[in-house]
């Protein structure tokens, strides 16, 4: 392998891992919130995706569907929670990680219905010319979405660090009972969370159809790598949350050069199981703490 070869898997992996990345800080707000697995959230990333493929069909142009695939991911999210997680509450985290999967398949059909079974793509956000680094080549969408992925990161910790909600959210993901003793309203911060993981994975969505083509059943898988990527970086910790995208992007891209194109989606299986067999933990450890 050539060093010009070496560095195209990275810049792959890269844009890959920057999806990844934030699919599995969708899984870590929703699950620091509620302790729950939203096993829909590949299928909100698609929804982004085929929801802004339906604007830009309508005569849109880019921007507007880029804002009106967040919108509407994020109220289909909060009517998410709402409808199915809510009610729930007080039935065990068992019983909200099944209407979860239940969600993903709603999603799913409803999108087959909508949009049909053929794989629909976007325009680039800023035209399609190769920037050549190294030797290499990379399209300048991947530096959007890397871009776009960095800025996330940035203001979420932002958010967390310097705001009063945010540190609010982040009393509730140590111990919600203990966040209601002090005046927080934590079905303020659930409904908040669904919400911002549903406008984070809209972003996602949108931003790499351009690159790989998206259709119904896009979700699924990279619902999995989205887990996969939570579960190595250390499932409720949102750096360890990037940190796994990240690597999980690039140990895909690079087996593709080592081995074979054809393994490179079953990486994010073998990766889940030596996480959870070596280091359930993860690379950066969740927190564990007693949630009453």
């Amino acid at each position: 392998m050539s060093f010009a070869q070496f560095l195209q898997y990275v810049f792959s992996g890269i844009t890959s891992g920057s999806v990844y990345a934030l699919t599995a800080l969708g899984f870590t707000l929703v699950y620091n919130a509620t302790e729950v697995i939203n096993f829909a959230q590949g299928q909100l990333v698609m929804l982004g995706g085929m929801t802004a493929v339906g604007l830009y069909g309508m005569g849109l142009p880019l921007p507007v569907c880029f804002i009106g695939a967040v919108a509407t991911v994020v109220v289909v999210s909060v009517a998410f929670e709402q409808v199915a997680i809510k009610p729930l509450m007080g039935k065990g985290v068992i019983a909200q990680i099944i209407a979860t999967v239940g969600a993903s398949f709603v999603l799913e059909t409803g999108a087959m219905l909508i949009w049909g079974r053929d794989a629909k793509t976007l325009p680039p956000f800023t035209g399609d010319t190769p920037v050549k680094v190294g030797g290499a080549t990379i399209v300048p969408q991947t530096l959007w979405v890397v871009g776009v992925t960095v800025v996330i990161v940035i203001a979420l910790q932002f958010f967390y660090r310097r705001s009063l909600f945010g540190k609010a959210v982040r009393a509730c993901a140590v111990n919600p009972m203990a966040a209601r003793l002090h005046g927080i309203s934590y079905r303020w911060v659930v409904l908040f969370s669904f919400a911002l993981s549903g406008a984070i994975s809209a972003a996602a969505g949108v931003m790499i159809t351009p690159i790989s083509f998206m259709s119904y059943s896009s979700g699924a898988l990279l619902g999995l790598k989205g887990f996969a990527a939570a579960t190595l970086g250390g499932l409720g910790n949102p750096v360890g949350a990037v940190l796994g995208g990240f690597v999980l992007g690039l140990l895909e891209a690079l087996s593709i050069g080592v081995v074979s194109a054809g393994y490179k989606d079953a990486i994010a299986f073998v990766v889940l199981l030596l996480v959870l067999f070596i280091r359930p933990v993860g690379l950066l450890g969740a927190r564990v703490v007693d949630r009453q």
